[in-house]
């Protein structure tokens, strides 16, 4: 079975709480999907709303997430002959262990995958990807930073992925760090990283020292190029 998941959140800080899920798992001969709101104690941001358009009005009296039909069917299947699939699959299972839930199936990470697989994409984010690889023309509805829709956009990408690499191939890449190239942000977007370390070296150290979300292989790929 492989299971495409998408979480919405409260906000992005270390203390902030799942407010949706979204799931769909495919099977041999079914599908199954859920999406389900849910309330762990944690007001939504206002900047949070802002981008997944979940209010507090719109949680008040919702269960909390092992409550929910999504959490118990997780539960349920989380085994090694399992594949879960997100993107940005680590944040995914940071929120997830918060709340007491290990994974302990297989997972991909088509975040990553894609970074390995289609490296000439400027932008890596799923919504950027559902325009430029056209799978929006898949979609029978586009609802953007809905969880469930995402899970269903994650399946598509997914897909998409499928014919350049084998399944197992794609669990391989997931686990495998990327080489980034150039920066598609800041001052020196469009740059190459390799060129910055020579002319700003210390702009890259200020990077490692000061953002401490940036991306995991962003901050594999500045440290491969800083000739320490």
């Amino acid at each position: 079975m492989l299971i495409f998941l998408d979480l919405e959140t409260t906000g992005l800080e270390s203390s902030d709480k799942i407010c949706s899920i979204g799931i769909v798992a495919v099977g041999e001969d079914e599908i199954f999907s859920k999406y389900e709101l849910v309330n762990e104690g944690k007001k939504i941001s206002s900047k949070a709303s802002s981008i997944n358009n979940i209010t507090n009005e719109m949680i008040k009296g919702k269960s909390a997430l092992k409550e929910s039909e999504a959490w118990k069917f997780l539960e349920n299947n989380n085994n090694e002959d399992i594949t879960l699939i997100a993107h940005n699959i680590n944040f995914d299972l940071k929120m997830f262990l918060a709340c007491g839930f290990v994974w302990q199936g297989k997972i991909i990470d088509t975040l990553r995958v894609t970074k390995h697989l289609i490296p000439e994409c400027e932008y890596f984010s799923l919504q950027f990807l559902r325009y430029e690889l056209k799978l929006y023309k898949q979609e029978s509805e586009i609802t953007p930073h809905n969880a469930l829709s995402d899970a269903f956009l994650v399946k598509l990408l997914y897909e998409y992925l499928l014919d350049i690499a084998t399944h197992e191939k794609l669990i391989e890449l997931t686990h495998k760090k990327v080489v980034i190239e150039k920066f598609n942000f800041g001052k020196y977007s469009g740059r190459y990283i390799e060129e910055i370390s020579i002319c700003d070296r210390g702009y890259l150290e200020w990077i490692l020292a000061n953002i401490t979300d940036l991306d995991e292989d962003l901050k594999y790929s500045i440290k491969k190029h800083l000739p320490f």
